[in-house]
């Protein structure tokens, strides 16, 4: 039996999120048919993120064991051929027995994008949320510097988590205003909201971006000490939607091999 891994890329627009369901179409779902179609055989895909409806992937890694005996060079190939435009397979390796894509895992990094003007933009649609009225960065900057480090995150999370502890190590939160672009008409801009740490909350990236776009409109202080060190969720922002989110990469112990590595 072989234990292969993948790294995913998805437009997570069509989808109700990673996990399969019942109700409709999703990525696990959706990777488990073309495996089957491609190998034969009936297999469980396990993710190293749960995306949500709409959440989108640069850097999903994805496992499952088979008896195929397809060359791994050729299993990217081979399921880009039978899997929708919107998603796609970017690499695959051979993996040890004990490799788990969460548990095996040494942090994740998220970035989630907002189209800062007033009017919407219908080519970044789906993938940013689009905040009207000018958002202090710098304001935004200082906060994100409050979060930064190892805090207890149960005001940064939804109802649904099944964690066992709601302590997290947050080692890097920077908020980054892309640099000028065509596609941006004067008045607009792209905040770019990066995020990497040893594990998220349910929700934990989307109460993130939804608080420090409060802080940035001057709805919510800079200082979010109290939240951190309550835990009252009303002291944190709404949660963002889905559609600016990316699951940018999951970094995994140097001795796996994983080249996982994402340019954007």
């Amino acid at each position: 039996m072989r234990h292969l891994a993948c790294r995913v890329q998805y437009k997570g627009t069509r989808y109700l999120g990673f996990q399969r369901q019942s109700r409709g179409p999703t990525i696990q779902g959706v990777l488990e048919a073309c495996l089957e179609s491609l190998i034969g055989e009936r297999v469980t895909v396990l993710g190293a993120g749960r995306t949500d409806a709409g959440v989108h992937a640069l850097g999903q890694v994805v496992s499952f064991k088979t008896r195929s005996t397809i060359p791994i060079a050729r299993f990217p190939q081979a399921m880009n051929s039978r899997l929708p435009e919107d998603i796609c397979v970017m690499s695959a390796w051979e993996v040890p027995a004990s490799f788990h894509p969460v548990r095996s895992a040494l942090e994740k990094e998220y970035v989630y994008l907002i189209w800062n003007g007033l009017h919407p933009s219908c080519i970044l649609g789906d993938f940013t949320w689009h905040v009207r009225g000018t958002l202090d960065v710098e304001r935004m900057r200082r906060a994100a510097a409050i979060l930064t480090g190892r805090h207890d995150f149960r005001a940064f999370r939804n109802e649904g988590s099944s964690a066992r502890t709601t302590v997290r190590e947050l080692r890097a939160l920077t908020v980054e205003v892309e640099a000028p672009d065509p596609l941006c008409p004067p008045g607009h801009r792209l905040i770019r909201i990066t995020a990497r740490a040893d594990g998220f909350l349910y929700n934990m990236m989307r109460v993130i971006v939804g608080t420090l776009v409060e802080v940035g409109r001057g709805k919510l202080p800079e200082d979010l000490s109290e939240a951190l060190r309550t835990g009252d969720r009303t002291l944190t922002g709404p949660t963002a939607p889905a559609r600016g989110l990316f699951l940018m990469r999951v970094i995994y112990p140097p001795e796996l091999d994983l080249d996982i590595t994402v340019d954007v």
